[in-house]
């Protein structure tokens, strides 16, 4: 395909992207899901499970191969400035209050799961288009572990953020168990691309590099960020330099994570937990939010949704590892996180609003799972199998959540246990 013609496809398929997770996301929030579930449906919608299935000419049309590697980039700045936008939101004083819970509850969503995913690994390896034939079991049980150990950390920070929990205690506890969640996912994940591709010095920068970086952040860049903004007033926009400066920096952090083999996400993320609050984070969110939740996440969501077969799923030998495989995420993650949070003090209804929320894998889990297809590690089958536990996991959460904190007050979910 000719490089002018990239731009004509980009345009038709952004129109089309915008459009349809617009209203497929009004469409979810009249049944009261959140607005990102149904622009996740909505992005397996374009792919080849159902528009391709129904009008595959026109879907090939409209996605063909060639311009895939333009959705890719945009997917990829879209998750990245949101995971910039969540890290702005970041109450460092509630996590500090809270601290001996949320390592709890983190560590239990972490060790639960990896022992489900030993236990299943020796079997999945065996069944047809799920691993490649090169993965060892070791790499496979790693892989499925940090697959079902993960937390939809954005996702999760926008369910907070669209059921006025932002800045809560609750709400903080539970992103502060989702970022260690996370993190830990992200380097097993560094370590079976390490040993995947035969490189273990990989594996070794990726997470010795992360742990630099974010220590680097939170301990010099805060301070040397806060001269940004002092001078702000909150009659005015962002100062159009200031903005600059800040996607600079978020660009440059971005490239760092990624660069080491973690992830741009966490990049953005941490240069936003380490921006000063006040009127230079309001300003910020207010000036970039819309176009980043409008317009560039759903690149992100569409992108995803082009590599997933959900018809792999009635294949006779996969029924029986895609039933297994989401009750061990199910399971594994939703129960061990209740359970540590009861055990760390908190009580039994903030304990189950925490294990719903914990639960949803949504955005984390696409990121993590096209990581290892394009990495060669996992095949089609057990891709799709993820997807559809992303979007049930993520769909489960908000009605849970709701049950449990029915007449539960956002003040009373503040207040410190």
């Amino acid at each position: 395909m000719a490089i002018s013609q990239l731009s004509v496809h980009f345009f038709i398929q952004a129109a089309v992207i915008v459009a349809v997770c617009q209203l497929v996301g009004r469409l979810a929030q009249r049944i009261g899901q959140p607005q990102v579930v149904g622009e996740m449906i909505a992005g397996v919608a374009l792919g080849p499970s159902i528009f391709g299935l129904v009008l595959p000419d026109l879907q090939a049309l409209l996605f063909p191969k060639a311009t895939m590697g333009t959705l890719y980039v945009a997917a990829q700045l879209g998750v990245g400035l949101y995971m910039f936008l969540v890290g702005t939101e970041f109450r460092a004083d509630h996590f500090r209050a809270r601290a001996r819970s949320a390592f709890s509850v983190s560590l239990a969503g972490i060790l639960v799961p990896f022992v489900l995913a030993f236990a299943l690994a020796p079997w999945l390896v065996t069944v047809p288009n799920l691993f490649a034939e090169k993965v060892k079991v070791m790499e496979a049980s790693l892989f499925l572990g940090a697959a079902i150990a993960i937390t939809a950390f954005p996702m999760l920070a926008r369910i907070i953020h669209e059921r006025g929990l932002a800045g809560t205690s609750l709400g903080t506890l539970a992103l502060t168990a989702g970022a260690f969640d996370d993190a830990a996912a992200w380097c097993i994940l560094a370590i079976v691309l390490a040993s995947f591709g035969g490189s273990w010095g990989g594996a070794w920068l990726a997470i010795a590099g992360g742990v630099a970086f974010a220590l680097f952040m939170v301990l010099v860049g805060s301070k040397l960020l806060r001269r940004l903004g002092s001078d702000l007033r909150n009659d005015l926009p962002l100062p159009s330099t200031l903005t600059a400066t800040l996607l600079v920096l978020f660009c440059l952090s971005a490239f760092a994570m990624d660069a080491i083999g973690i992830h741009a996400v966490f990049g953005g993320f941490i240069l936003g937990v380490a921006l000063p609050r006040g009127a230079l984070t309001k300003k910020l969110r207010e000036q970039l939010q819309p176009f980043v939740v409008i317009f560039l996440l759903p690149m992100f969501f569409t992108y995803s949704g082009l590599n997933t077969r959900l018809g792999l799923l009635l294949d006779p030998g996969i029924v029986l590892a895609t039933v297994a495989i989401l009750a061990a995420s199910f399971c594994g993650k939703g129960l061990a996180c209740w359970a540590a949070a009861r055990i760390s003090g908190e009580d039994n209804r903030d304990a189950l609003a925490i294990g719903a929320l914990m639960n949803a894998r949504g955005l984390m889990e696409l990121i993590i799972i096209n990581i290892g297809l394009a990495a060669g590690v996992i095949l089609p089958g057990l891709f799709s199998i993820l997807v559809l536990m992303a979007i049930v996991s993520t769909l489960l959460a908000t009605p849970l959540f709701h049950v449990v904190m029915r007449g539960r007050t956002v003040e009373a979910a503040a207040a410190p246990a």
